[in-house]
């Protein structure tokens, strides 16, 4: 609440000085997304129709991201607020109450079917608390691109219901990059299906691949829960350390928006290489080569195969 406050404060003089810095038309539907993966989804359906701001930007952690008041600027001043839901951004609601807004916030993982969080068979920390504090249910749906394509449709859905007019140009480019995704499901199967089966075990930051595994066959083991913000207790790393050594894992990686640290210290007690960075909860920026959910997820595949495969 203190936090709603104060940013509602520093609200009320940015109004006061006058919000008017966006150089777009004043036409083009005014977009909030609360993070990367969502804000590229939102530019392939909104082209140059849309005016977007993004919140937490490339290699941010929307799980630890504290808003600043020019972000409950943006979002009073929205037409459309985009979310993850399940609890992936913990900072939404203090923002959207401090924004005072009244655009729609649309929760785009609305019609996936989610799966349990890994709190229902390891929980971390104090017993419950991350389970309470980020939900029963894993929240990185994005990470299947079947769900992606089911984001895709709830944009298209939120956009056409705010600009009835532009309506027809957000169906066909929605149509356009389903076709995207389709082929890279594609492309992202038959790389999963080059890897045999007994090396398929990975050892990764935290617990953002739920829905990875459980579309694509890989086996994801982390340290951390579904959110960054708990660490992991030392008894939660040598049990790790023991399910690795006896599981035969075959590659261990960091996450762009993690602290490699634990995962070197596991990577030396196992005696691991680090098999480079994954791209988890943010796009990366352009020079990283993964500054789009497509590239994100073609980095992502040639990063496991070759580290397990060494190709």
């Amino acid at each position: 609440m203190i936090k709603a406050l104060k940013l509602a404060t520093a609200l009320n003089v940015i109004l006061l000085l006058g919000a008017g810095f966006s150089t777009a038309s004043a036409k083009d539907l005014k977009v909030v997304s609360s993070f990367t993966v969502i804000s590229d989804f939102a530019k392939n359906v909104g082209g140059d129709k849309i005016s977007l701001t993004t919140l937490v930007g490339p290699n941010g952690d929307a799980h630890v991201y504290e808003p600043k008041p020019a972000d409950a600027a943006a979002v009073a001043a929205a037409d459309v607020v985009l979310v993850n839901g399940l609890h992936f951004e913990g900072f939404v609601p203090r923002l959207v109450e401090a924004s005072a807004t009244k655009a729609p916030i649309v929760e785009l993982s609305k019609g996936v079917e989610p799966i349990k969080s890994a709190e229902e068979e390891h929980v971390h920390g104090a017993a419950g608390t991350e389970k309470e504090e980020h939900g029963a249910y894993d929240p990185h749906a994005f990470q299947s691109i079947h769900n992606a394509k089911i984001y895709v449709k709830n944009i298209v859905e939120a956009f056409c219901t705010a600009d009835t007019a532009n309506c027809d140009t957000y169906k066909t480019n929605a149509a356009a990059y389903t076709a995207k995704l389709d082929t890279t499901e594609a492309e992202v199967k038959a790389a999963i299906a080059s890897i045999p089966e007994s090396k398929r075990l990975i050892i990764t930051s935290h617990d953002a691949f739920g829905y990875f595994q459980h579309e694509y066959g890989l086996k994801f083991l982390a340290p951390e829960g579904i959110s960054t913000d708990s660490e992991a207790s030392a008894a939660d790393i040598v049990a790790l350390i023991k399910q690795i050594r006896e599981d035969k894992a075959s590659a261990i990686f960091v996450e762009n928006i993690t602290n490699p640290r634990l995962i070197e210290q596991i990577a030396s007690e196992t005696k691991l290489n680090v098999g480079g960075t994954l791209f988890s909860d943010a796009l990366s920026t352009p020079e990283e080569g993964a500054s789009t959910y497509i590239d994100m997820m073609h980095h992502n595949i040639d990063t496991f195969k070759k580290a397990i495969l060494g190709s």
